[in-house]
């Protein structure tokens, strides 16, 4: 099937990883330097082409004009050990690809895209691992991110460490969600994991703070058919217009 828009593929020699990183960027179909853009940044960003169906879905509500302008930029992973050490909190890389994506990746897409330029108008997005990575950057960098979608994220008490300890959460808007089956989750070392618990305890701190927060209790586990789903929702709460 036939795009509307634009997919180009960009490549940045990352310093701080010592490898080549691709930037897979989709533009939507009227696209025009005259006019300022949302970027929105998505780890596993072939899963979120491939199984969010990212850029059907961006051709759809920009043609709707249910969304303002918004730029997707899908960042993809080696393999699932490659993904483990870039977004787990204990990962021997996430700190390398944190200064990455505040240090290089997003003063590129500012180069190359018309984009706000703000805080408030770039967006981290997310699975499992890739929204526990997008809400620890922005927790760090919220003037560099401000935006955080996570769906269905790892939290450990590292995470919830970091979030008690961030002072001011007023500069974040974040969309949270969870699956209500999320209670044996196996993760990448091959353990399970009870998802849903700590995912509560985040939202119920989360709630008691000055800052945009939407959260959602899906039906369903731990797999892209509930993401996917929810897909629709993401993008018209974060980039509505």
């Amino acid at each position: 099937m036939g795009r509307d828009g634009t997919m180009e593929e960009h490549k940045i020699d990352s310093s701080y990883l010592n490898e080549e990183m691709v930037l897979k960027i989709y533009k939507p179909e009227n696209f025009s330097t005259l006019y300022k853009y949302h970027i929105c940044i998505m780890q596993d960003g072939n899963d979120y082409y491939q199984m969010g169906r990212v850029a059907t879905l961006s051709d759809k509500l920009h043609s709707d004009q249910s969304i303002e302008n918004t730029i997707f930029v899908g960042i993809h992973y080696k393999d699932k050990h490659d993904r483990r050490d870039k977004y787990h909190p204990e990962g021997s890389r996430q700190q390398e690809y944190i200064k990455f994506l505040v240090n290089e990746a997003a003063p590129y897409l500012d180069d190359e895209l018309p984009g706000y330029h703000m805080g408030s108008g770039r967006t981290l997005m997310g699975d499992s691992l890739g929204g526990t990575v997008s809400l620890m950057t922005a927790l760090k960098f919220p003037n560099i991110f401000g935006n955080v979608v996570m769906q269905s994220p790892y939290i450990d008490e590292t995470v919830m460490d970091l979030v008690k300890d961030t002072n001011d959460l007023s500069p974040l808007t974040i969309y949270h969600t969870i699956g209500d089956q999320e209670t044996d989750v196996e993760t990448t070392a091959g353990e399970r994991k009870d998802f849903l618990t700590p995912n509560r305890e985040l939202r119920n701190y989360l709630n008691k703070k000055p800052l945009t927060y939407f959260f959602h209790e899906l039906e369903g586990d731990h797999t892209w058919k509930y993401w996917q789903n929810d897909m629709k929702r993401v993008l018209t709460t974060m980039f509505g217009t």
